[in-house]
């Protein structure tokens, strides 16, 4: 899917938005490189803001839906303007089409606006059936229902019993007023009303069911997907998306602060919005506070990837001891990332915690020990961990064995397992996990784990520095600027 972005092979999809101004944003771009696009950031980033730029690309969205203007407090709307690059093939079936949405003179402005289907749905899906006024007849005691209760379509429920993992093959849905329904439910023998759905049960059958029935090549805008769910049905939802992108060709744009609804996507599906600032690449929620300085720890240590993450937790964990308590290591996808965020956090005088940035050794990006950038040691991080236990199996093997949940016998296994995976391995992320399959599928983290706190035991001089390095930045004094206390450590 990602090749069929690149090569425009949609007959509608929205490609890019370049946001010249709105809200907070100012010259700041989002290339939908995936059909599935998640838009996460911390309260009032301003991802509604970005999902309703999106929006607007198309007619069916009117902008006053996301932007609409008050007399009071609104007055800086003047100038707000996006431009779209969008694939069209009924407009042009060899290039992109740009449009434009732009607010001026009070009113917003589209010129020769693109059409597409396009489905919205609101955070207030999710508000119970018992509170919306427009089944309110439905309480009446005169009240006489004659459209018959329907099935839902087998495809509808099929979806829907993945995600909610119940079914509701039982489930009935009827025709209300002129272009509404009213869902039934059942459990056991008892029929019951969707006036007593869960708000997750109700909203996810109404979706599944319109964006089943959709047309090829629209679009769908959802608010806050995690709404009403619970965490595994979240999960579900991206992926259900994912697999509706590929049968129909349609495209979802998404807000959200939950990490189940990011783990199914790749790093270019996700864009994370950060005080004004489009970043693009899988930042966890966890990590996505910590970059917009919001961090509870007297130190926050950004690195460049999950495995890096687990290496410094690890020296952390070992030299730095009631003081490891203070400390806080996030993964932000990449070394340009991590500096990029270290150095922003120093010259920021608001962010009360510290910062240091740990690289891998074959960054690209230059170490500064003055500026808190450090560089973990070796070329590859894998293979810098695996080589320097391997240099030191005949000393260090009982003790891996064991570690590596295998019994004391199985130390002349685990030492050939070590010396076919040197021998054999292509891609050093791999290389924990397939030792762990030739010892006898043992899972990754405990492999990894094992290598991991022997390394740092047989590192000791850099793992000392770097904790010494920490725990200065942890006892540094709150005066003075981010920049003065690297100074001072």
């Amino acid at each position: 899917m990602l090749d069929k972005v690149r090569t425009h092979d949609y007959g509608k999809y929205l490609f890019r938005a370049s946001i010249s101004r709105i809200r907070g944003f100012s010259g700041e771009d989002i290339t939908f490189d995936f059909p599935v696009t998640a838009l996460i950031g911390p309260n009032g980033s301003g991802k509604s803001a970005v999902l309703g730029a999106s929006g607007c690309a198309y007619k069916p969205i009117k902008p006053g839906t996301f932007f609409p203007k008050s007399t009071v407090g609104d007055e800086s709307m003047a100038g707000w303007r996006v431009e779209y690059d969008i694939v069209d093939k009924q407009l042009n079936t060899r290039q992109l089409v740009k449009r434009t949405s732009n607010f001026r003179q009070a009113k917003w402005v589209r010129g020769d606006v693109a059409d597409r289907d396009v489905l919205f749905f609101g955070i207030e899906r999710t508000v119970p059936a018992g509170e919306k006024t427009r089944f309110k007849a439905l309480m009446r005691s005169t009240y006489i229902h004659r459209p018959p209760l329907n099935r839902l379509s087998s495809g509808v429920a099929r979806q829907v019993e993945h995600i909610l993992g119940k079914s509701v093959a039982d489930y009935r849905v009827t025709q209300y007023g002129y272009d509404d329904t009213f869902l039934v439910g059942r459990a056991g023998d008892n029929n019951y009303s969707e006036f007593h759905f869960g708000a997750g049960e109700s909203s996810i059958i109404r979706m599944i069911t319109k964006i089943e029935q959709a047309p090829t090549n629209s679009l769908i805008l959802i608010e806050e997907i995690e709404n009403g769910l619970h965490p595994v049905a979240t999960k579900r939802m991206v992926e259900y998306l994912i697999d509706v992108a590929e049968r129909k060709s349609i495209q979802t744009i998404f807000t959200t602060h939950s990490d189940y609804a990011l783990s199914p996507l790749p790093n270019e599906a996700i864009w994370a919005c950060i005080d004004g600032k489009l970043r693009q690449g899988k930042l966890s929620v966890e990590a996505l506070r910590a970059v917009a300085g919001r961090v509870d720890k007297k130190l926050a240590v950004f690195v460049e990837d999950d495995f890096a993450k687990k290496w410094v937790d690890t020296v952390f964990r070992e030299t730095l001891g009631a003081d490891y308590d203070q400390v806080e290591v996030h993964a932000v996808q990449g070394d340009g990332n991590a500096v990029s965020i270290h150095r922003g956090h120093m010259g920021n005088p608001s962010v009360t915690f510290k910062s240091l940035c740990v690289l891998d050794g074959d960054s690209a990006q230059h170490e500064d020990l003055n500026a808190g950038i450090v560089r973990l040691p070796g070329a590859q991080p894998e293979l810098a961990v695996f080589n320097g236990i391997r240099d030191r199996l005949d000393q260090d093997l009982a003790i891996l064995t064991v570690s590596c949940q295998r019994p004391p016998e199985a130390q002349e296994l685990v030492r050939k397992s070590i010396e076919e995976v040197a021998s054999t391995n292509r891609d050093p992320h791999l290389v924990f996990n397939q030792i762990g399959i030739k010892i006898g599928f043992v899972s990754e983290p405990i492999v990894r784990g094992a290598f991991l706190a022997l390394w740092v035991r047989a590192n000791q001089a850099f793992c000392e520095d770097l904790g010494k390095r920490a725990r200065r930045l942890i006892e540094a004094t709150e005066t003075g600027t981010p920049s003065e206390r690297y100074e001072n450590c």
